[in-house]
């Protein structure tokens, strides 16, 4: 069952599930909606990639509109991410190496996954609305450049159905936001840790063509990942983690 606000939209076909949503967000359209397709023929990825959208896979956009500054947009990445986290372990078996990876990707044994699209407009300083743009491996598991990637179906079970899989999402993303109004982001940050890269662990991070060095220092309040450097603690809101 779907919880509100939450209403879930089907399409066989889509060029890409996150324009469309934008497009109905910028027509007023209210929070909850999430538009799923079966197959996209342009999905979008971060960093401008094109995501492959195979049939059987999860591709699916949610729109929110959560009374929030503009600043505090990133944080609803992760929140999605920690929702994803727990609707797919939920799915696999106990034990299942599910973690993830700042700012928006979800590993199966050290594999992509999953990933997550994060895009917000603003009204002044305060967030307009906000899509999450949402895709997983669930029965393919597209190559990309670079990077291993795994399906749910690789841990031995019978990947559900996409609408099934956009269901239990909807389900975990409605309990942490209920948390996240409820108790703001400590609880989010604590999840999202648990399941995110030791304290320490050695990170390369490349933004704009430059590239960072560290270790991995925990979150700060606004989402950004924290990269302890030989200059001290440094706050990275953006960027792709190598």
């Amino acid at each position: 069952m779907i919880p509100p606000p939450f209403r879930l939209e089907a399409h066989e076909s889509l060029p890409s599930t996150s324009d469309l949503l934008a497009a109905r967000a910028a027509a007023g359209e209210a929070e909850g909606l999430a538009i799923l397709a079966h197959r996209q023929t342009a999905g979008r990825g971060t960093q401008g990639r094109v995501w492959e959208s195979p049939p059987g896979n999860l591709h699916v956009s949610i729109l929110l509109r959560p009374a929030a500054p503009l600043a505090e947009a990133p944080r609803w990445g992760l929140i999605a991410a920690v929702a994803l986290a727990d609707a797919l372990a939920a799915l696999l078996p106990p034990g299942a190496p599910l973690t993830l990876k700042w700012p928006n990707d979800l590993l199966l044994g050290g594999a992509k996954a999953a990933g997550i699209l994060a895009e917000a407009a603003g009204e002044g300083a305060a967030i307009g609305w906000i899509s999450l743009g949402i895709g997983v491996n669930l029965v393919h598991a597209p190559a990309v450049p670079g990077r291993a990637t795994a399906c749910l179906a690789d841990a031995g079970i019978a990947a559900p159905a996409p609408e099934a899989a956009a269901t239990a999402l909807l389900q975990a993303l409605a309990r942490w936001r209920t948390a996240y109004l409820a108790g703001g982001f400590g609880p989010i940050r604590d999840a999202w840790l648990a399941r995110g890269p030791r304290r320490g662990a050695p990170l390369s991070i490349t933004r704009g063509g430059a590239a960072f060095s560290g270790t991995f220092a925990g979150l700060a309040e606004d989402g950004s990942l924290l990269l302890a450097t030989a200059d001290g603690i440094r706050a990275i809101a953006s960027g792709e983690v190598a």
